[in-house]
């Protein structure tokens, strides 16, 4: 099942990117690498937040 991400969720990422984060995908190591880049810098958290959110999961085969 392929879940778009909300619009909530990408205007969050664009405000306060670990919310943004968060909402699309959970308290996971996507959210603290989004929180140490925000800490760096709005900008490098911003563009990381965008990606996470906006590009499909990967599928884990075993």
């Amino acid at each position: 099942m392929i879940r778009q991400a909300s619009p909530g969720a990408i205007v969050a990422a664009i405000l306060l990117p670990p919310l943004g984060i968060f909402l699309a995908r959970g308290l996971g190591p996507e959210f603290w690498i989004g929180t140490v880049l925000t800490l760096f810098g709005w900008l490098p958290g911003v563009v990381f937040a965008l990606v996470t959110i906006l590009r499909p999961r990967a599928i884990a085969t075993a």
